[in-house]
């Protein structure tokens, strides 16, 4: 993995209350980037500690680390890339996994369903 910057940025439409009503926005090198319909709106799944009453217990950790995330996903995330035009090199992968670790979520993560 290289040192250079993610061409991938990825945000969740929603903040706050409510994340479940929102939606992927993503995009690389600046282009948008269309996901397959089961993924536009819903989490991705990659790791993290979802929780709003305690975000360093790790007892709420949910999702995949990065290397098995992407094994998981490969094949959806390479007919992603080739329908939006993304060279599918292992940096892209990884690229593409942390951007949106920076925006995942989980349904219990904002409490608006509590």
């Amino acid at each position: 993995m290289t040192d250079e910057e993610n061409p991938f940025i990825a945000a969740w439409s929603r903040n706050g209350n409510l994340l479940c009503h929102g939606h992927w926005i993503i995009t690389f090198a600046g282009k948008p980037v269309t996901l397959p319909q089961r993924w536009q709106d819903k989490a991705m799944g990659t790791w993290g500690i979802y929780s709003i009453i305690d975000p360093e217990d790790e007892t709420f950790a949910d999702g995949l680390e990065e290397d098995e995330w992407i094994v998981e996903n490969v094949e959806w995330l390479t007919d992603c890339f080739f329908e939006n035009h993304i060279p599918p090199e292992e940096d892209n992968y990884r690229f593409f996994w942390r951007a949106v670790n920076r925006a995942d979520w989980r349904c219990t993560s904002c409490a608006g369903c509590m």
